[in-house]
């Protein structure tokens, strides 16, 4: 039977691109649940999936979901305990932030890097909209980017507008599938339709009530690349709400954080109140930024309010 792979997903439709190059919507057959995960979606854009086409009709039946090498996932809301797949078999995730216009709170770029972390997928952050920065702004961006580039992220700023350090955008994208995501209004389709024309994505204003983007993006969709590669590109996200995490794990998914854990007194240290802690220590003499340690803290407490 003929497989592809899962390009645009819009509830109970999926449009998957087949092998040969042609592009077949489909429908799941039967009840898809994945082992141990209660999620609002059980096919995400990039699985690769077996499919049947009906018979005298265009469409399809999917009858296999192929195994994935990864995910990428969210809570499905703030007090919901399901999940919702963003996309899978990916080769890195690239958050698209602004400062301003609307800004993007370290707490948010920090859950979506601990998720990244979590799921074994390498996570880039493009800082966007450097046209339209003051100096405190620059000041600030300078500041953010010196601290995930220390950390070990890749980190970009880039201009859609006047085009500054595109090529970069695009050789970090070339022959990579790689999800695109950050909050309604950074600008994300912008960028995607000046990196390559052929694309011809919907772009948003921004709400000059709230200072927050518009929707422009409904459903989650993967678009190939005339410079090769492909990009998911997802609905503008509120939130990052973190799923199924522990405690006891959670700061393995700061990398300064892992490194020095081998060298904290007890096995089990929370980096909260334990003696002769190395995540600790690092905090203190500054070595670990203290807003990263306050939004692994925030993290701990399951408090998603993005304040930082």
């Amino acid at each position: 039977m003929p497989e592809g792979i899962v390009i645009r997903s819009t509830g109970s439709w999926y449009t998957v691109y087949a092998d040969d190059g042609q592009t077949v919507l489909c429908r799941l057959r039967g009840q898809y649940r994945l082992k141990g995960i209660r999620t609002t979606n059980p096919l995400a854009v990039g699985d690769r999936v077996t499919f049947q086409i009906e018979p005298d009709q265009d469409t399809a039946v999917i009858s296999h979901i192929h195994d994935r090498h990864n995910i990428i996932i969210r809570k499905a809301t703030r007090l919901s305990k399901s999940a919702h797949i963003i996309a899978a078999n990916l080769d890195q995730a690239v958050l698209i932030a602004t400062i301003d216009h609307p800004r993007t709170s370290t707490g948010f770029i920090d859950r979506f890097l601990v998720t990244a972390e979590a799921y074994h997928i390498p996570a880039a952050i493009v800082f966007n909209k450097l046209d339209l920065y003051n100096d405190r702004n620059n000041e600030t961006l300078n500041r953010l980017m010196s601290l995930y580039d220390a950390i070990g992220y890749a980190v970009l700023k880039v201009s859609a507008l006047d085009g500054t350090n595109l090529n970069e955008l695009k050789a970090l994208l070339a022959n990579k599938v790689s999800l695109l995501t950050g909050h309604s209004g950074v600008g994300k389709s912008a960028l995607i339709n000046t990196i390559d024309k052929n694309l011809k994505l919907r772009t948003g204003e921004i709400s000059t009530f709230s200072n927050k983007g518009k929707h422009t993006t409904t459903f989650a969709e993967m678009h190939p690349l005339a410079f090769g590669g492909w990009i998911v590109d997802t609905p503008g996200i509120k939130e990052f709400g973190l799923y199924d995490f522990e405690a006891e794990t959670l700061a393995q998914r700061f990398p300064e954080m892992r490194e020095r854990m081998p060298d904290c007194r007890f096995a089990n240290c929370t980096h909260l109140h334990e003696p002769d802690c190395a995540v600790k220590k690092a905090f203190e003499n500054g070595t670990i930024s203290p807003t990263r340690y306050k939004n692994y803290l925030n993290m701990l407490r399951n408090d998603f309010t993005d304040d930082n």
